[in-house]
């Protein structure tokens, strides 16, 4: 569901190369960990993969059909992003403005999907991250964890191909951390949803299938990290 290959980005003036030759995959299903020091440039990498950074190199091939997100137009990138990419963020993201059930339903709203297919959609993910009956509250009224699993049942409302998940944990506290981790996981896998994970948390790599590591010098890969 996802293939990089021969992927490069230089930034600054004197376009000094952030990463390049980056060749990997995640198959369907496939939950990996990016890891690496600060500065190397991995939220870099996510937001080339979605297609909200352009790479100077390469192709990222995204979804059944292997459609090179770097090669489209950014009117095709925001189609592509749409429908097959879902995104997980430290901040959470959720629109204050939107009611939780609101929040959950914007990625079907820009797919296009038929309008009398958004609440039995929206319900359906609110009771599988743990908030069934809380379609009609106000972001304002929820606790940290409450956030992130909104912002994880909006991720994957659409059923993408891609889940990109920058720090999913990182403003949590560890047991929060903990519980949101284990429904992110959980939930991945039961739709069958590709998911690359950035994290400076040992512990969330550990839980995923694999674990690449980005270095000044490329990638290194870890093996299978979970048992």
């Amino acid at each position: 569901m996802l293939r990089v290959s021969d992927l490069a980005k230089q930034y600054g003036k004197a376009n000094r190369p952030l990463f390049s030759a980056l060749d990997f995959a995640v198959g369907s299903g496939e939950i990996v960990a990016l890891v690496g020091e600060s500065g190397v440039g991995k939220s870099t990498l996510l937001n080339c993969i979605a297609g909200l950074d352009t790479a100077d190199r390469g192709s990222v091939a995204i979804g059944p059909q292997a459609l090179d997100i770097v090669a489209l137009d950014e009117t095709a990138r925001a189609a592509l992003r749409a429908r097959s990419i879902g995104f997980v963020f430290q901040a959470f993201h959720v629109l204050p403005t939107l009611t939780v059930a609101q929040n959950i339903g914007v990625p079907l709203l820009l797919c296009g999907v038929p309008a009398g297919e958004h609440a039995p959609r929206t319900q359906a993910l609110l009771e599988r991250v743990g908030l069934a009956g809380f379609a009609a509250r106000w972001p304002a009224s929820l606790s940290g964890g409450e956030l992130q699993r909104v912002a994880i049942a909006r991720a994957l409302v659409h059923r993408p191909a891609l889940l990109l998940a920058d720090e999913p944990t990182g403003n949590l506290d560890p047991r929060t951390a903990d519980e949101v981790l284990a429904l992110l996981l959980e939930r991945v896998r039961e739709q069958q949803t590709s998911a690359l994970v950035v994290t400076h948390s040992q512990h969330v790599a550990q839980s995923c299938d694999r674990i690449l590591t980005l270095t000044p010098n490329g990638l290194l890969e870890s093996g299978c990290a979970r048992q």
